[in-house]
C-alpha cells in the first residue's frame, strides 16, 4: 500500500498515537513540532506523514483518543453517581486527576491551543466542539436531576452546566500553573455550595 511506504514493518499505530498524545498534552499543537513528534515515536518525517497525513491529523486523532480515554473518566464519574451532587463531586475529582496525570499539567481540551494564529483555526475548532460536548453531558446530567427531584425545579441546568464547566477550566489552568493536588480539591467544596444556591 502506498500509505505505508517509508513506515517500519513493526511500526505500531497505536502506540505511536499514544506517544504523539503526550507530547501534544505537554506542549500543545502550536508549540509540538515535527521534530518533537517525530523523535517521540521514533521516525523520519516522511513515516510521520504517511501514517498521520499531517500535524494537524494527528493533533485531531490526538485529541480523540484524549476523550475516549483520559478524558472520559471525569464524565463516567459524573454519569454513574447516584446524585447531581455526588457526581458533580466525582467530575471536579476526576478533573483533578486528569490535570495532574501530565507532566505539564491541564486539559488538554483547554490548553492544547491557545495561540489566535490562522494555522490553529482547525486544531482550536476541534477542542471547541470538545468542549461543548463536555458542556451538554453536564447540562444533561443536571436536567435529569432537576427532572427526577434531584435538583428543585427552579434549578437551572444550563447555567449550572456552565458554571461547573467553568471550573474545570479552572482547575486544568491552575494545574498547569503548578498548583498542588489540596489547592486544586481546595476549589471543589465552594463549587459544590452553587447546588445550594439554586
Amino acid at each position: 500500500m502506498p500509505a505505508a511506504r517509508g513506515r517500519p514493518r513493526s511500526f505500531d499505530r497505536g502506540w505511536a498515537l499514544q506517544r504523539l498524545l503526550d507530547v501534544f498534552w505537554s506542549k500543545g499543537f502550536e508549540g509540538a513540532q515535527i521534530g518533537d513528534l517525530t523523535a517521540a515515536i521514533g521516525v523520519a518525517p516522511p513515516s510521520f506523514y504517511a501514517a498521520f497525513g499531517s500535524k494537524e491529523a494527528a493533533f485531531r486523532e490526538a485529541v480523540d483518543l484524549y476523550i475516549a480515554t483520559v478524558g472520559a473518566a471525569p464524565m463516567q464519574a459524573l454519569e454513574d453517581a447516584p446524585t447531581a451532587r455526588a457526581g458533580l463531586r466525582a467530575m471536579l475529582e476526576g478533573s483533578i486527576d486528569v490535570a495532574l496525570s501530565n507532566r505539564s499539567g491541564g486539559c488538554l481540551l483547554i490548553l492544547g491551543v491557545v495561540s489566535s494564529l490562522p494555522a490553529s483555526d482547525n486544531p482550536r475548532a476541534h477542542l471547541l466542539r470538545a468542549r461543548r460536548k463536555t458542556l451538554a453531558l453536564i447540562r444533561d446530567r443536571l436536567e435529569r436531576a432537576r427532572d427526577t427531584g434531584d435538583l428543585p425545579p427552579e434549578a437551572d441546568p444550563a447555567r449550572l452546566a456552565a458554571f461547573y464547566h467553568g471550573i474545570m477550566q479552572a482547575i486544568s489552568f491552575q494545574a498547569r500553573d503548578g498548583a498542588s493536588r489540596e489547592a486544586l480539591q481546595a476549589l471543589i467544596e465552594p463549587a459544590l455550595a452553587a447546588l445550594r444556591a439554586a
